[in-house]
């Protein structure tokens, strides 16, 4: 099985780890928290970090955001061993990857809006129950089904049974998680067949960060545990294009008031970094790191020696 080009770069063997924000406004306490562990992982392994910025959901984006995360990183001494990337300057991967999955018949179109997705799955009895917020598609358009109804520009969808079928995979996904342990998805019933690139032409997350961690290296991915549920899905992708499957750790999250994951949406606040130390120290926190009076280089190194026990020593790297 081929990659999806001269881009993409198999692990060497040495560590290259990542931290992968939306521009979709400032870092707040919630991201601080991956972005210091994903940058003490990578320090711990004596590895390379880099920052990604996701922007290809568009509409998300907040014009300058990227500008101001990379300052804020800057303020609090994480600081990426290469320039930036922007995954919008990438959109040729994107398209080389879906076209590698359509030739093997493993993508296809999809013109289901979510109204007759929702229809489709009262049709069902709702046993197609939402997971996470999501609809589970119903499979409507999957070869040899018809494509939906409608005049406008279509999705497009992996098969997942199809993939998992042609690649002798087993019908349960499972992977081990360094914080989490154990896990493991029926991806083609609890998720179904997932989009790949929107009908308005966007690329989906799934397929961006699989070809993405590819194209630079990944060997480890050290992200919020709100992003476990989407392991599996990308471990398909990462099968389907003949792509090497980093080692995941999910991070804890920081809980909004509503008990929810603190985000944008329910009201989290912007880093203050008048005093970059403080906000370090309640990230360290949540990570079960020991507090440290500084200055910043001073509690970096001694955050790193605690994470390099516990991940590294530990067998758990």
């Amino acid at each position: 099985m081929t990659g999806t080009g001269a881009t993409t770069a198999a692990p060497s063997g040495g560590y290259r780890g990542r931290f992968a924000p939306t521009p979709s406004g400032p870092l707040h306490a919630g991201s601080l928290v991956a972005a210091l562990a994903s940058w003490l992982d990578a320090r711990a392994h004596g590895g390379t970090w880099l920052l990604r910025l996701e922007d290809v959901d568009r509409p998300r984006c907040v014009p300058g955001a990227d500008r101001l995360i990379v300052q804020q990183l800057a303020s609090c001494g994480l600081l990426p061993d290469q320039p930036p990337t922007w995954q919008s300057a990438h959109e040729a991967r994107y398209a080389a990857a879906l076209q590698q999955l359509v030739a093997h018949g493993w993508a296809y179109p999809c013109r289901c809006s979510r109204k007759a997705i929702d229809a489709a799955i009262a049709a069902l009895g709702g046993l197609l129950r939402p997971r996470h917020g999501e609809r589970i598609y119903p499979g409507t358009c999957r070869p040899p089904g018809r494509l939906g109804a409608g005049t406008g520009a279509a999705a497009w969808r992996l098969d997942v049974a199809a993939v998992q079928h042609a690649l002798a995979l087993p019908s349960t996904t499972r992977w081990h998680d360094r914080r989490l342990g154990a896990q493991q998805q029926l991806v083609a019933l609890e998720v179904g067949d997932f989009v790949l690139q929107r009908a308005d032409g966007l690329w989906a997350y799934q397929l961006a960060v699989v070809v993405d961690d590819a194209a630079q290296g990944i060997t480890h991915v050290v992200r919020g545990a709100d992003l476990a549920d989407n392991t599996a899905r990308q471990l398909l992708l990462q099968a389907a294009l003949g792509l090497p499957t980093p080692r995941y750790l999910h991070t804890p999250l920081v809980l909004g008031p509503d008990g929810s994951k603190l985000s944008k949406q329910n009201g989290a606040a912007a880093l203050d970094l008048h005093a970059p130390l403080a906000a370090l120290n309640q990230a360290a926190a949540v990570l079960d790191l020991h507090p440290s009076a500084g200055p910043v280089p001073e509690a970096l190194a001694a955050w790193v020696a605690q994470w390099r026990q516990r991940w590294c020593a530990s067998g758990l790297a």
